[in-house]
C-alpha cells in the first residue's frame, strides 16, 4: 500500500517554514481507494511569491484547520504504507518537521518518484513533476496545488509500477 503525498508550504526551509496545504491518495498497487485532502492555516503569513505559485492566500486559510488538528488523521491514513512522493525529502522532511514540533516522531519508509523516474524512465531532460509528466503524457489538473500534483503522482506511480511489473523499492 503507498500514501502518494503532496503538500504547499509557505516558503522552502522544513525548519521555519509551515504547511498550507496536504494531499494523500491512497493507492493499493492497482488504484486510490481513500484520499484525504485539506488547506492548513499555517499560523505565518504566506509571502507573496508562494500566494503567486500556488494560489493559496491568507484569507484561504485563515479558517483552515491548523497542522495539529489534523496531524491524526495524517498519522493513521499514512500508517503501515510507503509514503511516495514526487522529492519524497522534501515533502517527508516539512511533515517530519511539523510532527517534531507538535513533539511526535513521525517515522515511515518513502519512495520517490524523482529517483524512481530518473532508473525507470532514463535520459528526460528534466524530472521536475510538470516537465515529467508532459513527456509520458500524464495530465495535470491543478499545478501547484496538493490535490492535483499529487494526483498527477498518483498516475505516475502507476506508470513505474507497470513499468517494473509493480516491484518498485525504496531507494
Amino acid at each position: 500500500m503507498y500514501a502518494v503525498v503532496d503538500i504547499e508550504t509557505s516558503g522552502g526551509r522544513a525548519q521555519v517554514d509551515k504547511i498550507t496545504e496536504i494531499a494523500i491518495y491512497i493507492h493499493d498497487g492497482r488504484r486510490v481507494v481513500d484520499e484525504f485532502a485539506t488547506l492548513i492555516n499555517p499560523e505565518v503569513s504566506i509571502p507573496p511569491f508562494i500566494t503567486n505559485l500556488t494560489g493559496i492566500n491568507n484569507q484561504m486559510v485563515a479558517n483552515a484547520p491548523k497542522f495539529y488538528e489534523v496531524a491524526k488523521q495524517i498519522v493513521l491514513i499514512t500508517e503501515g504504507k510507503l509514503f511516495v512522493a514526487h522529492n519524497a525529502q522534501f515533502d517527508y522532511g516539512f511533515i517530519q518537521a511539523e510532527f517534531k514540533r507538535l513533539g511526535y516522531d513521525y517515522q515511515r519508509q518513502t519512495l520517490c518518484t524523482v529517483k524512481m523516474s530518473r532508473k525507470i524512465i532514463p535520459g528526460l531532460k528534466s524530472y521536475s513533476l510538470g516537465n515529467l509528466c508532459q513527456s509520458v503524457g500524464i495530465p495535470i489538473n491543478n499545478r501547484h496545488r496538493a490535490a492535483g500534483d499529487a494526483l498527477a503522482t498518483t498516475k505516475l506511480l502507476d506508470l513505474l509500477l507497470e513499468k517494473t511489473q509493480g516491484q518498485l523499492i525504496p531507494l
